[in-house]
């Protein structure tokens, strides 16, 4: 995690222009400092070595390797025949980039500079302390210029890595960000349809069953069916509207999310298809619309699984805010069996109780679900208020 009190040294990254820039200001200065303090610097073949070994570096991040090549032999000459005396840096500052933009391959010359680097310190310890002052020039050269580039490919593969672990855990976060909103839009989507076709169900076998004897409740029936069907729709539209919009915009005419208000219309579905629902709402104003969608799906799914597998009956659905937490409790008086598909773990879990479990984990609170000692079924779920939501 990032430190807030630590800034970045520049307000933003620089662009590509702005780096060859830099480059070039580097490349010029320097060859000016080579130029200064070479013995031969008026001689045209001393400054043509210079140009070289220094201008070249001003498009190192263009063509890296051409660069470091046309920057290392140049330097390399540019020593042997006394013009500079420096430790190849810049053949150094030119390997960077080429290390940098290097794939990895089964072959990588890091161990090969690592041999080099050891191999030119053992000549330093053992060869070059009791030669002559040539002869140790040429061995201290040897060993700075060794450790120079060792180091600059070592910064460029380990700055390489540590981008390439970014852009992985970049890549991970957004295909988890990617799978969480599908499970989300799962949640809503069986949450509408599974709750509708359960009022549908029950009130279509009511008037079939009554229809040649009681035709006006068969109608009533029907009403109710059209009027879940409308209200079914009106969700499925406004979710669709959702997906639909550009992140960022104004979903524009769209309706708000179902909250504690649309509760009794739950109540009110769940009446018309036998079941008598007591609603006790006592909740503060202000909750997260996050959080007061989240409690109308749990209630929604736990009335409609009364619906579906304990009608006719009756139910109590309790919602209270205990301060930090908000609390949800629907019980009914039915047989207290539910009839539902076997879950993963062979017990009958179905997708209901699985998406009421799966939004109160997402806000680090408690779910229960189960039978009732003398008879009937309990949902429970307490979510605090500052959970973390989805």
């Amino acid at each position: 995690m990032d430190d807030p009190d630590v800034r970045p040294l520049l307000p933003r990254p620089l662009r590509p222009r702005e780096l060859v820039a830099l480059d070039a200001l580097a490349a010029v200065g320097y060859a000016f400092v080579l130029v200064v303090e070479s013995p031969d610097a008026r001689r045209p073949a001393a400054l043509a070595l210079i140009a070289a070994m220094t201008l070249p570096l001003a498009v190192r991040r263009r063509w890296p390797l051409p660069v470091f090549c046309v920057v290392a032999v140049a330097s390399v000459a540019a020593m042997t025949l006394g013009v500079v005396r420096e430790p190849l840096a810049a053949a150094a500052y030119a390997l960077y980039p080429v290390a940098l933009g290097t794939r990895r391959r089964r072959w990588e010359p890091t161990a090969a500079i690592g041999a080099l680097t050891v191999g030119a310190l053992l000549l330093a310890a053992f060869g070059g302390v009791a030669a002559g002052p040539e002869v140790r020039r040429v061995v201290e050269t040897v060993v700075l210029g060794s450790l120079t580039l060792g180091g600059a490919w070592t910064i460029g593969r380990a700055v390489r890595e540590r981008r390439a672990y970014a852009a992985r855990q970049a890549e991970q976060a957004a295909e988890h960000a990617v799978t969480e909103e599908r499970l989300r839009i799962a949640r809503e989507m069986h949450d509408v349809v599974s709750h509708t076709l359960s009022l549908i169900g029950v009130k279509a076998g009511v008037a079939a069953h009554v229809a040649d004897r009681r035709p006006e409740e068969a109608l009533e029936a029907l009403r109710v069916i059209e009027a879940t069907s409308r209200q079914a729709l009106t969700e499925m539209r406004h979710m669709l509207g959702v997906l639909r919009t550009a992140p960022g915009a104004v979903p524009g005419t769209l309706s708000p999310a179902p909250g504690l208000a649309a509760l009794p219309d739950i109540a009110e579905r769940a009446a018309a298809a036998g079941v008598r629902v007591d609603l006790d709402v006592r909740v503060a104003d202000g909750l997260p619309p996050a959080l007061e969608l989240a409690v109308h799906r749990i209630v929604q799914e736990a009335v409609t699984n009364v619906v579906r597998h304990a009608a006719p009956a009756a139910c109590r659905v309790l919602v209270h805010d205990e301060g930090g937490q908000v609390r949800i409790e629907v019980t009914d008086d039915g047989p207290g069996r539910r009839v539902l598909p076997a879950g993963p773990s062979g017990h009958g879990v179905g997708h209901g109780v699985i998406g009421m479990r799966e939004r109160v984990a997402a806000y680090g609170g408690v779910f229960t679900a189960g039978p009732l000692s003398g008879g009937g079924f309990r949902v429970l779920a307490l979510l605090p208020r500052e959970g973390e939501g989805t």
